[in-house]
């Protein structure tokens, strides 16, 4: 499996949305939380293109994007050859 990175804040349900679904997966993952650390944010933003918002997801070290797009993946049949690596 490769490795999983989400960037997450507290209270946030779509990363909730997101965690729960790669939990179903039983995919192991990095969780990365940006609450109140500015450096992280910044990271986060320059590994994703410039995205800020959260989750942002990454898989293999590809940008998945946020929970709409990794549900897009499942529901699209294109998340478990992903976590197969």
């Amino acid at each position: 499996m490769p490795p999983i990175t989400i960037y997450t804040k507290m209270y946030c349900p779509y990363c909730e949305a997101a965690i729960s679904l790669l939990r179903k997966k039983n995919a192991a993952f990095e969780e990365v939380a940006v609450d109140g650390d500015a450096a992280k944010q910044r990271a986060m933003a320059a590994r994703a293109g410039g995205a800020t918002s959260v989750p942002q997801i990454f898989i293999g070290g590809a940008h998945i994007g946020g929970c709409d797009d990794l549900h897009a993946l499942e529901h699209s049949g294109r998340l478990d050859p992903m976590l197969a690596g």
